[in-house]
């Protein structure tokens, strides 16, 4: 009877991850003939070939896909398992993975975490800024074990928490002729140079919210990942940026800033916290969905 054994799916990420067979061994710590006899019985087993050969290149077969996208589902799974064990062992509590789907709420994030790791001593937190576009996909995979996400998606097996709610504003510098406004209407950004986080146009409340409702571009669209650095280009003039009040009254007293509301009724915003359903009763991973319900960011 075939059998299917983890050490198989290993293999199938290792490759999958190098990119040769060779590569693959090495970080598996085996000989290349190993892994191949031992993927050739598996084919033999199984009646059916996982990868073919095209002279260097491995091409991966339907069947293949199909292995390969099983053990890149379940590898961290097992890995996850083996970890809490190991934490079991050791008496600790365990790692809160934290997933970032909001570039702004890191500095949130951090007031959270500094009070929350002295009430939770056997707890680490590890944020995980890798998700900020794949965050449901990496809590299914268990990779992470909560998201925070403005966008959340209410799919079977998670669950959401509203934790504060924000508004969208529009960001220039004091000397702007934006700022004299009341609010601002999408067409006074089509001549406009828009700087936004490194996030697809799909996922951007100013495009989305904003400006595709009205058919309406700015003139140019630049892209920055550092908070300072996108506020510093907006405080010279550079360009006008779409961010959290919150936030940016955080920062109004280091840079010539100020904030104009987005449209008459402005833009209103909600940050949830994801986690999957089975971990809700989780005594420090509950903990901290409290924690971050009471931090409220009231600017």
């Amino acid at each position: 009877m075939p059998r299917l054994d983890r050490h198989h799916l290993d293999i199938l990420r290792a490759v999958s991850e190098a990119g040769t067979l060779t590569a693959a061994a090495s970080r598996l710590h085996l000989t290349q003939s190993a892994l191949s006899h031992t993927m050739r019985k598996l084919e033999d087993q199984l009646g059916v070939m996982i990868w073919q050969r095209e002279g260097r290149a491995l091409l991966w077969t339907q069947a293949g896909h199909y292995l390969l996208c099983m053990a890149q589902r379940l590898g961290p799974q097992f890995e996850e398992a083996e970890d809490r064990l190991r934490q079991f062992a050791r008496g600790e509590r365990g790692t809160l993975r934290v997933g970032m789907e909001c570039h702004p709420c890191y500095q949130w994030l951090l007031k959270i975490v500094a009070p929350y790791l002295q009430a939770w001593p056997l707890v680490d937190v590890d944020v995980k800024q890798k998700f900020q576009f794949g965050g449901i996909g990496a809590l299914f995979g268990h990779e992470i074990d909560l998201l925070v996400t403005p966008d959340p998606l209410f799919k079977p097996g998670l669950r959401f928490e509203a934790v504060f709610d924000y508004e969208q504003i529009l960001v220039t510098n004091l000397e702007h002729p934006l700022a004299k406004m009341a609010w601002i209407e999408p067409e006074q950004l089509s001549d406009q140079v828009l700087i936004t986080y490194p996030v697809a146009q799909e996922r951007l409340d100013i495009y989305t919210q904003f400006l595709m409702p009205a058919g309406i571009a700015p003139k140019r669209h630049k892209t920055i990942e550092t908070t300072d650095i996108l506020l510093q280009m907006v405080a010279s003039g550079r360009g006008v940026a779409a961010l959290p009040r919150w936030l940016v009254s955080e920062y109004a007293t280091q840079f010539p800033i100020t904030c104009t509301q987005l449209g008459k009724t402005g833009i209103a915003k909600h940050i949830y916290l994801g986690i999957r359903e089975e971990d809700h009763a989780i005594d420090y991973l509950a903990d901290f969905i409290v924690r971050a319900k009471n931090r409220q960011m009231t600017a």
